[in-house]
């Protein structure tokens, strides 16, 4: 009601929005004819125009209306698809940083071109996320002759890719790949050692495609770089053989809202008596095996095989409880992984601990300007709004929506819900009728399937165990008869085109003959010629029986998710129709399902196989899955809340981290570092109230800079001695400091003490995320005190984050004065000797020697050879001298 009074008083932001664009769009047909006489030429030179007037100080909303009417034109020159006029509102919106809701089949793809070329004239570069690297490769070589028409550049980055590959990729202009992909480039450039290891170059203009499911759905999974810990994976067995003695109601007790299991006095009772540890539970020394005990119970019955992860290999793979893919490469963390794998009675891997991490949500927040696109945004407008800043503008479809949503119906049991879906897939499978079916798991796909073979009706199932070829089977699904079973929509990003596709059918034709379409472009064209008469008569046909039909077979916690479903038909302007099939036993029904509707089904006396069907019956479900989503909603802000946290201090580090590696006055740096040691210590013995505590600040001292610093220190137990005298003890230091750096060569002692500084960082910083997650993991028994966890947390976390950093500077210092190069004259001092001098022995390479090149890994350290004079005869054999020959160019 609220919503359409907006509307009528034009008080709608969205309305607002539209027509605001309306009139750039406009003014952008207005251009259409003079641009469309441009020769190519002339239309090429415009990507240099637009370049030079933006670096004169030209806005980018400036010249929008004419860098987009090129766009268009070259897209029409170079791909034949000319953007319509909703999909250049679409690029305005993306332009401004916001979020673009279109329809399934509304051509989004094209309509990043839009913004993407306009963001790229900056030459700051321009990122484009998407949810696989079939999508990226695909979008990037579609989209690129428009690109390259103008000038501009385009790279791809993937997984496993050769690492000079991935930094030419960040150079171009346009960048595609995946989330995954741009976040742990972003971990891996800050865990690099040295500069010219770095891929990324920034973060200026990002669109994410399918914004929901990444900024969403996969925001709840913090991307983490783990190295393998300590742990004794044997305990995951002992674990996992007690769990399978225990009972539910007895001895734990399960909440399935939650996700979480809870022992009771019994349970605790009898595991102490199965293991013969009285104090299991309460003793902090057996912590880590109650842990895990816990985590076994939650493998055995809160996580399912072939529907949260699946048994490859001989290895545990996850399934994305959204997309239904595999996510290969990835573990659940804290112990869990393991828990499943001793379950499953495959190889337990050691538990990993974390080296970098960071959420999806504070990696995206560093772009200076984030946009996205999705068919389904409008649900979590308030979630994008609070988090990222985004505001969601909903743009109308390019032909009317003729599509029919019918109410849900619900039966009491599954298998009579099963029953009906197969009964509706027959009878749309005997008219033609083109049927693609939803599920929420693999487990229930492939329940339909044996009930579809045992009534003999051919059909197509894509669920994560067929990932590979959801690209062609999405694509295929219009055809007369198809039949599919998708399990989440995976395939997103591939069109339904009733009839079938045309292009897709000509390459499967040419890859059974062995045949590259790109190498023998006329045989491709006349295959697609062909096929597409075919399927423009199959187009006919299936458009007469009434499009593609939708069947969803569960209701799943996001109604985004029921939407992005239903969005696969009605494309463009097709006919088609949808609708759900439930049942009481659901779990979305089970768990959060209003009891007025079950206490209604059960005063009806439903026979077996009856159903019911009422739109108030879909709102009542709608509400349930409103609250999942709010309850969700809150889980992300938790996570978001405690990394935030962590995100400040991860924001220091990895500044000073980047700081240091482009710093060429690196001694100068570290006797920053040491200095700030020096005050420390005095600060922290000679209080300015209290009493001073002489032994010890002599004590730490000689153990970071070792003796012969009594002159300054003896006799001295108050604060203004020791300030008098801190000048002349700083002088002594730093005069040992120098005479090091000389030592070791000014280049050579800088590069050196950058490795020192990096590497005892880098250390401080992973014992840190190690601390982090133990505070994470006990904080929220403070709320049994009656604390805030989260305060608690920030004020545990500055403590520790605080003694790191001081810890860290110590052993820097320690470092600098202990180190020293061995040659290869054998140099060696016995391990006695290096003890007593203090010296901590570091083979190392020369300035001179090259790098590594990129892609083979950090240079391995050599050791440095004797140091060559000026005036001395060359050591390559020339005769001439070092100056004249090797060192002329030192």
């Amino acid at each position: 009601m609220l919503d359409k009074l907006k509307k009528a008083l034009g008080l709608d932001p969205n309305e607002r929005a539209l027509k605001r664009y309306s009139a750039v769009v406009e003014e952008i047909n207005g251009l259409e004819p003079v641009v469309s006489a441009l020769s190519d030429e002339e239309l090429r030179k415009k990507g240099d125009e637009f370049r030079a007037r933006l670096r004169e100080g030209e806005d980018g909303n400036e010249i929008l209306p004419e860098v987009f009417a090129v766009v268009r034109e070259v897209s029409k020159r170079t791909t034949g698809l000319r953007h319509f006029d909703v999909q250049l509102m679409g690029g305005i919106a993306l332009h401004e940083g916001k979020i673009t809701e279109m329809k399934t089949g509304e051509g989004k793809t094209l309509v990043a071109t839009l913004a993407v070329v306009l963001n790229a004239f900056s030459g700051r570069g321009v990122h484009v996320v998407t949810v696989n690297d079939y999508l990226a490769r695909r979008d990037a070589e579609w989209m690129e002759p428009i690109y390259s028409f103008l000038g501009l550049s385009v790279g791809v980055i993937y997984a496993y890719m050769d690492q000079e590959e991935r930094y030419s990729a960040y150079r171009a202009d346009i960048t595609y790949g995946t989330n995954s992909e741009f976040g742990f480039d972003y971990l891996r450039d800050n865990m690099a050692v040295a500069e010219e290891h770095l891929v990324q170059r920034g973060h200026s203009y990002c669109i994410v495609d399918e914004v929901d499911s990444i900024l969403i759905d996969e925001a709840r999974t913090p991307l983490i770089i783990s190295g393998p810990s300590d742990d004794n994976v044997d305990m995951y067995t002992v674990s996992d053989r007690i769990a399978r003695q225990l009972r539910e109601g007895r001895d734990f007790e399960k909440d399935e809202k939650e996700r979480n299991v809870a022992m009771t006095e019994a349970g605790i009772a009898r595991c102490e008596e199965l293991l013969k540890m009285p104090d299991l539970f309460s003793d902090a020394a057996h912590s880590d095996l109650a842990h895990r005990i816990v985590q076994a119970l939650k493998a055995h019955v809160l996580f399912q095989r072939d529907v949260h992860y699946v048994v490859k290999d001989g290895e545990i793979l996850i399934v994305d409880e959204f997309t239904g893919r595999l996510m290969v490469g990835r573990r659940y963390s804290d112990g869990l992984h393991q828990a499943i794998e001793a379950k499953e009675g495959v190889k337990v891997g050691r538990e990993s601990q974390t080296l970098a991490t960071i959420t999806l949500q504070n990696y995206f927040r560093m772009y200076r300007k984030l946009a996205g696109m999705t068919g389904t945004a409008a649900t979590e407008a308030e979630e994008f709004k609070e988090i990222y800043g985004l505001e969601v503008v909903t743009v109308p479809t390019n032909m009317p929506m003729i599509r029919a949503d019918y109410p849900d119906v619900i039966y009491r049991t599954v298998g009579e819900k099963f029953a009906a879906v197969a009964d509706e897939i027959q009878e749309s499978y005997g008219a033609g009728c083109p049927v693609l079916v939803g599920t929420t798991s693999i487990e229930s796909s492939e329940r339909l399937s044996k009930l579809l073979k045992a009534r003999k009706i051919p059909h197509q199932v894509l669920n994560a165990k067929h990932h590979e070829r959801e690209a062609q089977i999405v694509a295929q699904a219009g055809h007369i008869g198809a039949v599919t079973v998708a399990t989440n929509m995976a395939g997103r990003g591939t069109d339904i085109i009733l009839g079938g596709n045309p292009e897709f059918l000509a390459k499967e034709e040419l890859r059974k003959e062995n045949v590259d379409p790109a190498q023998d472009r006329e045989r491709y064209t006349s295959y697609l010629e062909k096929f597409r008469e075919q399927c423009r008569k199959e187009r006919e046909k299936v458009t007469d029986l009434g499009g593609l039909k939708i069947i969803g077979t569960e209701r799943h916690e996001a109604r985004r998710i029921d939407n992005q479903l239903r969005g696969r038909s009605g494309r463009q302007g097709d006919p088609g129709s949808s609708r759900f099939y439930l049942s009481l036993e659901d779990d979305l029904l089970r768990l959060f399902g209003s009891d007025r509707i079950q206490g209604l089904m059960e005063k009806l006396g439903m026979e077996e196989g009856e159903s019911i069907e009422h739109p108030l019956l879909t709102k009542a479900i709608a509400s349930a899955q409103k609250k999942v989503e709010e309850m969700h909603f809150d889980i992300r802000k938790q996570l978001l809340a405690y990394d935030n946290v962590m995100n400040r201090q991860r924001e220091a580090v990895y500044a000073q981290r980047q700081q240091i590696l482009g710093d060429g006055g690196m001694v100068d740096n570290a006797w920053e570092i040491i200095e700030g040691v020096i005050d420390d210590t005095i600060e922290k013995y000679f209080p300015e109230e209290g009493e001073a505590d002489p032994a010890r600040a002599r004590s730490k001292l000689k153990a970071v800079f070792g003796p012969g610093l009594e002159p300054w220190t003896d006799g001295v137990d108050n604060i203004r001695d020791m300030l008098a005298n801190a000048s002349g003890l700083k002088e002594e230091i730093r005069k040992r400091f120098r005479d090091k750096v000389e030592a070791l060569g000014e280049e050579e002692g800088g590069a050196l003490l950058r490795f020192l500084i990096l590497h005892t960082l880098d250390n401080g910083w992973k014992d840190h995320l190690l601390a982090m997650d133990e505070l994470r993991r006990g904080i929220g028994l403070r709320a049994i005190g009656q604390k805030d966890p989260l305060l608690e947390y920030q004020f545990e976390s500055y403590n520790l984050f605080q003694g790191m950093m001081e810890r860290v500077r110590e052993s820097i210092a320690e470092l600098a004065f202990r180190v020293r190069v061995v040659s290869d004259q054998g140099d060696r001092l016995s391990e006695r000797e290096r003890r007593e001098s203090r010296e901590f022995v570091l083979p190392f390479a020369r300035s001179g020697e090259e790098p590594a090149p990129r892609g083979e890994g950090t240079p391995q350290p050599v050791k440095k050879g004797p140091k060559v004079g000026r005036n001395d005869p060359c050591p390559c054999g020339s005769g001439k001298k070092y100056k004249h020959c090797c060192g002329a160019n030192k």
